[in-house]
């Protein structure tokens, strides 16, 4: 009896220490996590928050063809397998079945043809069975990835409701401040954790962080100058490989030889370690490309000029306006440090806090994909130049191209920054992106970590 029974007591034991282990452990559904972040927009559609500089919320609404995973590998998403013919104007993609739209509609082909026809008007998008086909005029090999983008996910406004295909639907909306969400039951991918997201906007980041210290926010972003400080205090903090350009663009080509040396003469003289290392407390890599190197692999051979020539300015040259954005105080550091950079060059530079009209802008471009033919084109758009002219596809025709780009004088790179979070110590299963994308269906709510 007791040959039976020890045994049966040290397995049932093991089996109950098993057991409480994985309850302590498995994700939870329900709950509402709430989130803050700085932009406002003034509508849900997928092209208004494909202009956000940090977006984060599209993805939890709407989907593409393909998407990015976390370690920014193209994926299957609403098309599961795609080939184009061999000069990459013809491509064909086959849909996923069984997806439904949030209102209920399914997802069919041609659904998705006219989505991707308003978006892009330039393509000519057919339907084939369970296919579409997308032809442009221009070679694109680069089209799974062009697809991936936020301003090309699908949505449909059936009965006057904006819907998606993605795991959260829209609840409430009040535009520019409050943002709910419900998990959509029916997503194709399986149910989200969460009951609902609570998405609270144009907060500042020092509000983000304060609510989250008052326990009112689950997810907050975080600018880069703070990320030091806030790791040392104790928060739990996510970064992203550096995917934000910090840059000068110009409103305007260079209109003489003169103009285009003085703006060389700028770019080679600005302090770029310095910015980095005093107003951004190290956070990020000086850039002195457009792409960062982890994305391109070719950003080590562009080099700072060791001494830069002092350009001629006549006399009665103009003083040239450099606007930044009033409501981040770094970036108004950062203009400072260049217009007084640019002083040493000969080059006068006046900083303004965003007004209508300047000759030159100091910007944060958040780079759109981490494929770097996608990434080089947009941030051409950025820069008022024809993002068809970026479209090389092999490291030496993209090394050529950035080459091409930064040779018009209409952009200068400073720094390539990471994205930041941080999150409350009882939201689990967090995972934050290379890309910085925030993969808010997979994360639930539970006891704080001791």
């Amino acid at each position: 009896m007791k040959r039976t029974t020890w045994p049966s007591l040290v397995i049932g034991s093991v089996l109950a220490l098993l057991t409480a282990t994985a309850g302590a452990v498995r994700p939870h559904y329900g709950g509402t996590v709430r989130v803050m972040v700085r932009e406002a927009p003034a509508s849900v559609e997928p092209a208004t928050l494909a202009a956000w500089q940090n977006d984060h919320i599209s993805t939890l609404i709407f989907e593409g063809l393909t998407g990015f995973d976390s370690r920014s590998h193209l994926q299957p998403k609403l098309a599961t397998r795609w080939q184009s013919d061999s000069q990459y104007r013809h491509w064909q993609f086959w849909l996923r079945s069984g997806v439904t739209f949030q209102d209920g509609s399914p997802l069919t082909p041609d659904a998705l043809a006219a989505a991707l026809r308003s978006a892009n008007s330039q393509w000519q998008v057919s339907v084939a069975a369970d296919s579409v086909i997308i032809e442009t005029d221009n070679p694109t090999p680069n089209m799974p990835a062009v697809l991936a983008l936020p301003e090309n996910a699908i949505s449909n406004h059936t009965g006057g409701k904006l819907s998606g295909t993605g795991p959260f639907q829209v609840a409430a909306w009040q535009p520019g401040k409050r943002l709910v969400l419900s998990a959509f039951e029916g997503y194709w991918g399986g149910r989200p954790f969460a009951d609902s997201l609570e998405i609270t906007m144009g907060q500042a980041w020092r509000q983000q962080l304060i609510a989250l210290e008052l326990g009112r926010a689950d997810v907050v972003e975080v600018a880069p100058q703070q990320v030091r400080r806030a790791t040392l205090d104790g928060k739990r903090i996510f970064t992203s490989a550096p995917n934000q350009l910090v840059a000068v663009v110009f409103a305007r080509d260079p209109q003489s030889e003169e103009e285009r040396h003085v703006r060389q003469s700028l770019s080679a003289i600005i302090d770029r370690a310095a910015i980095r290392n005093v107003l951004l407390q190290g956070q990020g890599e000086v850039a002195q490309t457009v792409l960062p190197n982890w994305m391109s692999g070719y950003a080590f051979l562009f080099t700072t000029p060791t001494s830069s020539p002092q350009p001629t300015v006549p006399l009665s040259a103009p003083t040239l306006t450099l606007s930044y954005d009033p409501s981040d105080p770094t970036m108004q550091l950062i203009a400072q440090r260049v217009a007084l950079n640019g002083r040493d060059a000969g080059v006068n530079l006046q900083p303004l806090a965003a007004p209508a009209s300047t000759d030159a802008r100091l910007v944060t471009i958040t780079l759109p994909s981490p494929n770097p033919q996608t990434a080089l084109a947009a941030v051409a758009r950025a820069a008022g130049l024809a993002p068809q002219q970026f479209q090389g596809s092999s490291p030496e025709e993209l090394y050529a191209q950035e080459q091409q780009l930064l040779q018009s004088g209409r952009i200068i790179p400073l720094i390539h920054v990471p994205q930041a979070v941080a999150i409350a110590p009882n939201l689990n299963s967090w995972q934050e992106g290379l890309f910085g994308n925030w993969d808010l269906a997979d994360v639930w709510l539970g006891g704080a970590k001791p």
